[in-house]
């Protein structure tokens, strides 16, 4: 049975997306079977794992509004050796369509119960919004994993999420928790991002993963290239940290898993 994690952070530039590619192809590098989700419609992730987000593919939007069967939709030959649920600008449109629909806040996660147990992860990139594919993806998830920046306007926008989360495990999804939180685009020459980095320790204890996402050019140049930054360049920083990751996440679920 796959566990569902959403990446997901309200503010915008955070290296949301670049974390969904990237912890999807390191995960698939594992041998782990991986479905990654694509729920923002400037389909980001979907160019990022080399499908060609104008061209003929369906998209989440014939998953959640035409409820089109799972294997017509799902994209098996990306870049980074998962399956992918692509998106594009016809997803902006789900949200008004969800609106006229009956328990349109659960659509994706009863799409996801009839194939979750052909994955060990699904991962959903999902927009810089709290909107109705937010809404979606939070209820249909076992945990929320959010990349951050170390500085100042971060941690207020931290606040906000966890606020979020909270409500929304009340409402939708009593399991909600959080997954863990990821230090990207970090700088360790950055005194505000040092200072940031220890206020997170302090706060949050061990939901703060100890891999930390560097700058790092390769994971900028990777996404023009439809490719993982694993696939684009093995030896940069920024695929050795998001391997690092997957390595964390999985000794983490096998803890879990032994208690």
């Amino acid at each position: 049975m796959a566990k569902v994690i959403v990446i997901a952070n309200q503010k915008g530039g955070v290296g949301k997306t670049t974390t969904a590619v990237n912890l999807a192809a390191s995960m698939a590098a594992t041998k782990r079977k991986v479905l990654l989700i694509d729920l923002d419609p400037q389909g980001n992730a979907t160019m990022g794992s080399g499908i060609d987000k104008y061209g003929d593919v369906s998209t989440v939007y014939d998953l959640l509004v035409d409820e089109k069967p799972f294997e017509e939709i799902v994209e098996k030959e990306t870049s980074g050796e998962y399956h992918l649920i692509p998106a594009n600008g016809d997803v902006t449109a789900v949200e008004v369509k969800l609106m006229e629909l009956f328990a349109r806040e659960v659509r994706l996660r009863n799409a996801l119960e009839l194939v979750k147990e052909q994955y060990d992860f699904i991962f959903i990139d999902c927009p810089p919004s709290l909107n109705m594919l937010t809404v979606n993806a939070m209820t249909a998830a076992d945990s929320v994993l959010v990349p951050m920046q170390c500085e100042y306007y971060a941690l207020e926008g931290l606040t906000a999420l966890m606020e979020t989360i909270t409500q929304l495990a009340k409402l939708v999804n009593p399991d909600l928790k959080i997954e863990g939180i990821l230090r990207t685009m970090y700088d360790p020459r950055n005194r505000l991002a040092n200072d940031v980095s220890e206020q997170l320790k302090q706060h949050f204890g061990e939901k703060v993963y100890r891999t930390v996402i560097p700058r790092n050019v390769r994971l900028a140049e990777a996404p023009s290239f439809g490719s993982p930054a694993m696939y684009y360049d093995r030896t940069s920083t920024g695929a050795k940290a998001y391997l690092a990751l997957a390595g964390e996440i999985l000794r983490r679920k096998e803890q879990v898993e032994v208690a």
